[in-house]
C-alpha cells in the first residue's frame, strides 16, 4: 500500500514535442502497477485550461490508461469526491498560490490527502505541481519570484523547480534557504525529478544527460554563505 510522489521540476506531455508523453509520464503510470490506471488530472494551477486539458487526454490516452480531469468549474463536488477512486494524481503547472487557495475553499486538499494516507497511490506533478506536494517554495504566483511558505505538506521541506532557468528563480531560492524563510530541500531542472516513497527520498531522475537535481540545505559552514547546494546521481527513466 505504498504511496508515491514524484515532483518534477517541469517537462513532461505539455512540453513534448508533438504532444507525445515523456519518459516521466510512462514512468508515473508504471509506478502505478495498474493495468489500466485511473489518472486524475488537476488543471487548476493553469485555470482549468482547456488546451491543457486536451493535451493531458491526448498524451495520456496512447498509454492505456482510464482518463479522469479534475475541474472546480462545474461540479466541483462530484469531481472532487472522484479523487478517492484515482491511482495517479496528476498536478499540472501555473499559479501555485491561486491552485492553493481554490483547493481549500472546494475541500480538495483534504481529499489528496485523505487519498495519500489510504495508501497504494501515485501522486505527481510538474512546476506548480511539484511545488504543492512540500511546505514551501518559490513561485511567480505574485508576479516576481519570491519565497512562500505553503502547500500540502505532505514531504518535508522545500521545492524549486524550473531550476536551469535561467530567470532568478536559482538565487531567490538559495537565499531563502540560507536566511531561514524557507526550509531546505530539493531543486530540480526541466525534466528531472524527485520520487519519494512513504515521505522517505527513494531516488532522484532525469530523462536525459544534463538534467539534475539538487539537494539545498543552510549550512553553517564559513564558505557555504548560508547554504549548501549539492547536485543528487540521478537515474535516467
Amino acid at each position: 500500500m505504498t504511496a508515491h510522489i514524484v515532483a518534477m521540476g517541469g517537462g513532461g506531455f505539455a512540453t513534448s514535442q508533438l504532444g507525445a508523453p515523456t519518459a516521466l509520464d510512462r514512468y508515473l503510470v508504471e509506478l502505478t502497477g495498474k493495468s489500466a490506471p485511473l489518472v486524475c488530472f488537476i488543471p487548476t494551477a493553469a485555470a482549468d485550461d482547456p488546451h491543457y486539458i486536451n493535451k493531458f487526454l491526448v498524451a495520456y490516452g496512447t498509454l492505456g490508461i482510464r482518463p479522469m480531469v479534475m475541474t472546480l468549474w462545474q461540479d466541483a463536488a462530484n469531481a472532487v469526491a472522484r479523487i478517492q477512486e484515482a491511482d495517479l494524481i496528476l498536478v499540472g503547472n501555473g499559479a501555485t498560490v491561486n491552485m492553493y487557495a481554490l483547493w481549500k475553499a472546494h475541500g480538495v486538499h483534504k481529499a489528496i490527502k485523505k487519498r495519500y494516507e489510504a495508501g497504494d497511490v501515485v501522486l505527481a506533478g510538474t512546476s506548480a505541481g511539484g511545488n504543492i506536494w512540500f511546505e514551501g517554495c518559490v513561485t511567480d504566483s505574485f508576479g516576481d519570484f519570491r519565497a512562500w511558505r505553503g502547500g500540502l505538506g505532505l514531504l518535508e521541506g522545500s521545492f524549486c523547480s524550473h531550476f536551469g532557468d535561467e530567470d532568478g528563480r536559482v538565487q531567490v531560492y538559495t537565499d531563502a534557504v540560507a536566511s531561514g524563510d524557507l526550509p531546505g530541500g530539493f531543486a530540480a531542472d526541466d525534466g528531472a525529478a524527485v520520487h519519494f516513497a512513504d515521505g522517505k527520498l527513494v531516488g532522484c531522475l532525469a530523462e536525459a544527460p544534463g538534467q539534475r537535481v539538487f539537494s539545498v540545505q543552510p549550512s553553517t559552514m564559513p564558505t557555504a554563505s548560508g547554504v549548501l547546494v549539492e547536485q543528487q546521481s540521478v537515474q535516467l527513466v
